[in-house]
């Protein structure tokens, strides 16, 4: 069985294990992914993790779609190293409250990048043991990696060092 066999297999587990939780399955480049309501996303990562031996999180990252509806989403990118096979489960969640449960309860590896999520984008991971920014400073508003974020930053929002090179 090829690894793309592997995956629409992984795909069709879930959607039979998790039915409406699925709400879009599909592929690119090669890659196989999952669409999940984020009210299901803590319960489906688990049982990847648990039942179908996906213990290695490669990577979990947000985007800003920039859409009217479910504006953000997180992917999570994970490897069965029993199999051979890799899986992108992503989930879709509101501005309004972006909020989803943490991870680091099945993978500990996510916490830095929750916490990167969380510094960019604003999106809380409700659990996460130390969720604070992990390159700006705390008191610092905004999430630069939304779209709404000016190219060149919030003038005066912190010192920048200086560009001009230093001739002592």
């Amino acid at each position: 069985m090829t690894k793309k066999e592997k995956a629409l297999q992984v795909v069709e587990t879930i959607k039979n294990t998790f039915g409406d939780a699925v709400l879009d399955t599909g592929g690119h480049a090669g890659d196989t992914y999952i669409r999940i309501d984020s009210k299901n996303i803590h319960s489906v990562l688990s049982y990847l993790k648990n039942e179908l031996h996906f213990t290695y999180l490669t990577d979990l990252f947000g985007t800003d779609r920039f859409t009217s509806e479910e504006r953000f989403e997180v992917i999570y990118n994970l490897v069965s190293l029993k199999t051979g096979t890799r899986i992108f489960v992503k989930t879709w969640i509101e501005e309004e409250s972006p909020v989803l449960p943490t991870a680091t309860d099945i993978w500990p590896a996510a916490n830095w990048n929750e916490r990167e999520v969380w510094d960019m984008f604003g999106i809380r991971f409700e659990g996460h043991p130390d969720l604070r920014r992990i390159f700006l400073p705390e008191d610092f508003e905004y999430h630069p990696l939304r779209k709404e974020f000016p190219l060149l930053g919030i003038p005066g929002s912190f010192e920048l060092p200086t560009t001009t090179p230093n001739t002592e």
